[in-house]
């Protein structure tokens, strides 16, 4: 294997095929109705990794066109947490009108994090440390703003005669919904919160057996995924407040009890 923790070969496009049928037949065997998309995603992420790969032999080095990576990487992401949220594709109305709003939990996650992990010096300023780190902390606002707003959106609508109680008593809209809303946005932050009180414990993360296959120390290791683990939880709390906000102040979602 060398250096790697993967066999790329015959044995692992089976393996790969393999594990997408176990997938997909189970959940259609249980009726969870998502054999389809789970085939279509496994078919997406494999094309789209192997046009990230190749690109990113040219991004890495040049600060420049990490920078623009990263750009693009937020963007798929608000368009990924906007549908998510919402529940609309990018072809209804408003769709556009719903995308900056949907954006600024995601940049607000995680442009704070990275900007003072790369200001401390932490992270050296050079494409190969940038976009992994600014990835990962982007994927977790991305997976934060999508799991707060999209259960916050259902418990709207599950009560939603709360909420309008609340109204009544003469609460302001936007306080009307957060009695709603803050409880619900804490759910979001379960997974990372577990995932850091367990690491080590229970798994071995990606920057962790990265920087090991990589030639550093267990220390050295350990260092890189604490900092990964606390910066996730920054950036996840920072984008569960603001979807929260903006949901309560009636900037993502057209049916809020006002």
């Amino acid at each position: 294997m060398g250096s790697s923790v993967v066999d790329v070969g015959p044995r692992l496009a089976v393996v790969l095929i393999a594990l997408t049928a176990l997938a997909a037949v189970a959940g259609r065997l249980y009726g969870l109705g998502q054999d389809r998309p789970v085939v279509i995603a496994v078919v997406r992420a494999t094309v789209q990794l192997a046009v990230v790969s190749a690109l990113l032999l040219v991004v890495v080095r040049s600060l420049l066109l990490s920078t623009a990576f990263v750009v693009l990487m937020l963007s798929v992401a608000t368009l990924t947490s906007a549908g998510r949220v919402t529940g609309h594709g990018l072809r209804s109305p408003g769709a556009v009108r719903r995308l900056l709003p949907t954006a600024l939990p995601i940049v607000g996650g995680a442009a704070p994090v990275v900007a003072l992990v790369l200001a401390s010096g932490a992270v050296p300023l050079r494409g190969t440390a940038v976009i992994p780190i600014a990835g990962i902390l982007i994927g977790g606002a991305m997976t934060a703003t999508s799991l707060a707003g999209r259960r916050l959106r259902d418990e709207l609508r599950v009560r939603r005669g709360e909420v309008e109680a609340a109204l009544a008593l003469g609460f302001l809209p936007r306080d009307a919904v957060l009695l709603v809303g803050r409880p619900v946005g804490a759910t979001a932050l379960v997974p990372p919160l577990d995932q850091t009180r367990t690491v080590g414990l229970v798994t071995l993360p990606g920057a962790f057996v990265g920087v090991l296959l990589g030639g550093g120390s267990p220390l050295e290791a350990g260092a890189a995924q604490l900092l990964v683990l606390v910066g996730l939880l920054a950036a996840e709390v920072l984008a569960v407040w603001a979807v929260t906000e903006l949901i309560a102040r009636g900037a993502i979602l057209d049916d809020v009890p006002r």
